[in-house]
């Protein structure tokens, strides 16, 4: 008898466990053909459970698309410092087909512009005439078209959720907050720095389709906006000016706590964006700031040690310079003294004060203190300041009353809240930053006693000069004007003007500096005729500030001594102003010198090397010093 054949013992165990021990053909053709049954199953089971998914969720939703056909993804929520909602993101229907599952296009174009009217015909008849397996017909749709649609049963038109955003705030808050574009993605703005922190990389990777994502908290106090915003729309209005531009900055953090630029436009409906005439101009644009410049001057001087607020200078007359004249517009043709300088605002005095640090130290503190380098916010929109190319003795004379060297207002701004905050310069930031953070990002640019003494000269100039109209009874408001002539066909304009004013609060322990700019405002009669800073600006900025102080927990202070007792600690009841003038007077008598202690002059005129400021004809020069 022949030797049965060896079997494996895995086959061995198989049999058993399928068969017992007796293999029976019975049974084995039956386990056979119950394998076949479950494995059949489990196939068609699969594909049953893809033809329901297909049914109830369109092929696009189970991947990303990208391109043109790119859903709109979430974005997380941004915030102002106080929790209120600035942008945010709901759920809207959109409509879209897969052509090649239409029956009849022409047929389909008929009912969906009957629903919406709106749609291009042709564009429709050639989106869905395609061979595509997804194309968008129409984003964010409402409800009620939603209804309509689905109730004309058309295969292959369905609608998908996507998110929109929308800005609860509207207008108030567009140069800071920016826009989107229709697949939510950041183009201006705020918006745009989100995606350039890496949720641009989220949503290419599809990781950012739900809300589950930590909200953006700003610096800005909403309130503080409003009220900004109200007051220079009103501004606007009554002095007939081409624009207006307002900033609230927290000198010991950098925090932005309000920015506004008028015009501007409703988020909402970003198209309005595209009109020129609504830049945000305190970072995109870039403007010669005028006699705002001369408090940056007078620290520069102070803290090069070539003068004292005890110093006097020669303005009996104008400099003459070369073939160029520079006067003072409120000219007092005597000896004045450091702090007169600043509250007459004489452009004699701040070039002669410029002319003693000389070239080479004037570049080299505009640079130390931000004024030569692009400013670098979270906003991306911002401007590269335009700087002579030659800088000669006549550019620092220019540039040390505001002519001849444009920047962003917000980076004078922060130039300002260096020399009011003890001598730090803080980059400025739109997000919340605490005192820690900021002192480790603060760079040291004055000294504190130049820091003491900018802040009484501001306070100085609301008591005595052109601040006057900015003051805000118990609130010891400090401030500086500033008008430049704009350029017109190549030469300064007499009549279109840049006004501005930089307020500081309190002015003995600072807590805030507030910027107000007006473009090209008109003479009224309340303003007698006059369009410069002290009749438009600076109580534009009063206003501001008498709406925001409380806002910013500011309590007011009433019966203060003046700004020699309160801030420079002197006992005498006159101020450094009345000291240095009469001791000015008595020296110009005994001497009969021009020119007081620290001032240097230069030896001849402005030579070959001397060029009038960078893109400005040789013929004009401001004369400007309001």
């Amino acid at each position: 008898m022949p030797e049965a054949p060896h079997v494996p013992w895995h086959r061995r165990l198989i049999q058993s466990l399928l068969y017992d021990r007796k293999i029976d053909r019975t049974r084995k053709t039956r386990a056979r053909i119950g394998l076949a049954v479950v494995v059949f199953g489990a196939i068609y089971a699969v594909i049953a459970g893809r033809l329901v998914l297909y049914a109830v969720v369109p092929a696009h939703e189970s991947r990303r698309v990208v391109g043109s056909d790119a859903v709109a993804t979430a974005r997380p929520d941004i915030l102002d410092r106080n929790g209120e909602i600035l942008a945010t993101d709901v759920r809207v229907p959109s409509l879209f087909a897969e052509p090649k599952r239409l029956i009849d296009a022409d047929e389909a174009v008929e009912l969906l512009t009957a629903v919406m009217p709106d749609l291009d015909t042709g564009e429709l008849r050639d989106r869905l005439g395609s061979k595509k397996g997804f194309a968008w017909l129409k984003r964010e749709i409402s409800p009620k078209q939603q209804k309509e649609i689905h109730r004309l049963g058309i295969p292959g038109v369905g609608f998908l959720n996507e998110n929109k955003r929308i800005y609860p705030n509207g207008r108030e808050v567009s140069h800071l907050i920016g826009h989107v574009n229709i697949d939510n993605q950041g183009i201006a703005g705020l918006e745009k720095y989100l995606d350039s922190r890496g949720l641009a990389d989220l949503h290419r990777a599809g990781f950012a389709s739900d809300r589950q994502q930590e909200p953006l908290q700003l610096a800005v106090d909403l309130r503080v906006q409003h009220a900004m915003h109200d007051e220079l729309g009103r501004a606007r209005e009554k002095f007939k000016a081409k624009a207006a531009a307002g900033v609230v900055l927290d000198v010991n953090t950098g925090e932005i706590v309000s920015m506004v630029s008028h015009p501007d436009y409703d988020p909402n409906n970003p198209k309005e964006a595209l009109d020129p005439n609504r830049i945000n101009r305190l970072t995109t644009g870039v403007f010669e700031m005028g006699s705002v410049f001369k408090a940056l001057t007078v620290g520069m001087t102070l803290d090069s040690g070539k003068m004292t607020l005890n110093s006097s200078v020669d303005a009996r007359g104008a400099l003459h310079w070369g073939k160029f004249k520079i006067s003072d517009y409120h000219a007092q043709n005597r000896v004045l003294s450091v702090p007169e300088v600043f509250t007459y605002s004489s452009n004699v005095g701040a070039a002669k004060m410029a002319l003693a640090v000389g070239v080479e130290g004037h570049k080299q503190y505009l640079r130390k203190i931000g004024q030569l380098d692009r400013l670098r916010t979270e906003l991306p929109e911002s401007a590269e300041p335009i700087v002579p190319k030659r800088w000669g003795e006549l550019n620092t004379i220019t540039i040390s009353f505001g002519h001849g060297l444009s920047v962003a207002p917000l980076q004078a701004l922060m130039g300002v809240a260096a020399l009011m905050n003890g001598g730090y310069l803080i980059q400025p930031t739109f997000l919340k930053r605490s005192p820690e953070e900021a002192r480790a990002v603060a760079k040291r640019v004055v000294k504190p006693e130049t820091s003491v003494a900018m802040r009484y000269l501001m306070r100085l100039n609301s008591e005595k000069g052109s601040g006057k109209t900015a003051e805000v009874k118990g609130y010891y408001v400090g401030g500086k004007t500033g008008t430049a002539e704009k350029v017109v066909g190549g030469r300064y304009s007499k009549t279109k003007l840049l006004t501005d004013f930089v307020a500081v609060l309190p002015a003995d322990k600072p807590r805030y500096v507030v910027l107000i700019m007006l473009d090209e405002p008109q003479p009224t009669p309340e303003t007698h005729g006059f369009a410069t800073a002290g009749w438009n600006a600076a109580p534009t900025a009063g206003k501001v500030i008498a709406r925001i102080a409380p806002l910013l927990g500011l309590e007011p202070r009433f019966d203060l001594p003046p700004a020699d007792q309160l801030i420079l600690g002197r006992g005498t009841g006159r101020s450094a102003a009345d000291v240095t003038s009469s001791t000015t007077r008595r020296e110009a008598k005994a001497t009969g010198a021009g020119a007081g202690a620290g001032t240097t002059m230069p030896a001849g005129g402005a030579g070959a090397a001397a060029k009038p400021p960078a893109l400005r004809p040789p013929a004009s020069v401001p004369t400007t010093g309001r």
